[in-house]
C-alpha cells in the first residue's frame, strides 16, 4: 500500500508558519469518489482517505511506514524565497512606478 509523506505548505492567507512544522502521512486513494444519488454529497468506500498522521521528523514517518510495510513516497519541501522589503521603499525617490 502506498502512502504520501510531505511537509504542508504555508497558508497563503496568513504569514505564520505554524502548520508547516510537522511531516504529514496520507494514504493514496484506494477507491474512486462517487456522488450520492439522493443528496449529491461526494463519498467513497475507502475510509483510509480520512486518515492523516503527523510526525515531528521525516525519519519517524519513514520508520512508521517501514514498520507497517507501507511504500512511502516522500515529497521534499521547496525552499522559500525571501524577498526582504522595507516599508520605506514605498516612498523612495528611486521607486519605479
Amino acid at each position: 500500500m502506498k502512502v504520501r509523506v510531505y511537509k504542508p505548505a504555508k497558508n497563503a492567507m496568513q504569514s505564520g508558519q505554524a502548520a508547516t512544522k510537522h511531516w504529514v502521512m496520507e494514504f493514496e486513494p484506494g477507491a474512486k469518489k462517487v456522488a450520492d444519488q439522493l443528496m449529491g454529497w461526494i463519498g467513497s468506500t475507502d475510509t483510509r482517505g480520512q486518515v492523516k498522521m503527523y510526525f515531528d521528523t521525516l525519519a519517524e514517518a519513514q520508520a512508521f511506514a517501514a514498520k507497517h510495510k507501507l511504500i512511502a513516497d516522500v515529497e521534499q519541501p521547496k525552499p522559500r524565497k525571501l524577498q526582504l522589503k522595507a516599508y520605506a521603499d514605498n516612498f523612495a525617490f528611486k521607486r519605479v512606478v
